[in-house]
């Protein structure tokens, strides 16, 4: 079978796929644990013993996690799980499963998950964005992931703001070390941050949708700031990969007035006269990060 791990910043799962990653074997959900290494080599260990002892067999076994590992020295870099940045996370795990584990950007797993059979497919090439508590992106063409020489494919995240306006700049302080990274701002944490700079107020990001989708003043317009943030990042990546189709995942791509809202923004920021590109919620939801982790073995 096909064991996939999405490593989240808030949660992590395990999906357990048959040999044809099609039909669904075993799926679990569980909170991340934070700040500690060694319990996260134990945590995504233990959830793949514990889903073999369950299921009485062994299987491949992919993790996507919300970073990076450099070829050269297999140490994990460009992760919001800033514990594991540094350290062997690949060859720890292989080493406590005692086989090998393949290991890719989990927004990378995602758009190659909605490249084969989700929103994206059929499509040749499809950048996939997560705005959840990070802000990934990812690239697949022609259904596999492009990493790119440096294995930063796609990490638009930490590139700065387009276009931003006076009350922008700097921007808020990114863990990367700089200030302004689209991450600060079109993250779900982002969001919530920007909300309580701007009114004083502590909500969290679901109450405040909740409070613009009621038409509550403040938070309609924290949305229509947001909405304008994303149309700029994703105007960028229009004007430089131009791609088939954007696909949103993450706690953030549930807001379905976002699919009206940046299509509506973003033209002023595109280099074309014509903007055909479609945005498009995930087919597969918050856990097509997962089903493209287990397909790392296809």
């Amino acid at each position: 079978m096909r064991i996939g791990i999405d490593f989240g910043g808030t949660k992590t799962e395990i999906i357990c796929l048959d040999a044809s990653n099609r039909k669904e074997l075993y799926r679990k959900r569980i909170p991340t644990v934070k700040n500690d290494y060694a319990a996260t080599v134990r945590e995504i260990s233990g959830l793949v013993l514990e889903a073999e002892s369950t299921l009485g067999q062994k299987g491949t076994v992919g993790i996507g996690i919300p970073g990076t590992v450099t070829p050269e020295t297999g140490l994990v870099k460009n992760s919001n799980s800033v514990w594991t940045i540094g350290k062997p996370l690949q060859k720890d795990i292989s080493d406590a499963l005692s086989r090998e584990v393949r290991m890719e950007n989990d927004a990378n797993c995602f758009a190659v998950s909605e490249a084969a059979d989700g929103a994206g497919a059929g499509k040749e090439m499809v950048f996939g964005v997560i705005i959840g508590t990070g802000c990934g992106g990812g690239i697949a063409i022609k259904g596999a992931a492009h990493r790119g020489i440096n294995s930063i494919g796609g990490e638009w995240g930490h590139n700065p703001l387009p276009y931003p306006a006076g009350e922008e700049v700097p921007g808020p302080a990114c863990y990367c070390g700089r200030a302004g990274c689209l991450e600060t701002w079109i993250s779900g944490t982002g969001f919530k941050n920007d909300y309580s700079r701007v009114t004083g107020e502590a909500l969290s990001t679901h109450d405040i949708i909740a409070a613009a989708e009621s038409g509550e003043t403040k938070a309609v317009a924290a949305l229509d700031r947001y909405a304008d943030r994303l149309a700029r990042g994703l105007a960028q990546i229009v004007n430089i990969l131009d791609p088939d189709v954007i696909v949103l995942g993450g706690g953030m791509s549930n807001v379905k007035s976002l699919y009206e809202r940046v299509p509506q923004k973003w033209g002023k920021y595109i280099f074309s006269d014509t903007v055909k590109t479609p945005i498009l919620p995930a087919r597969h939801g918050d856990s097509s990060g997962v089903r493209g982790a287990a397909w790392l073995w296809r």
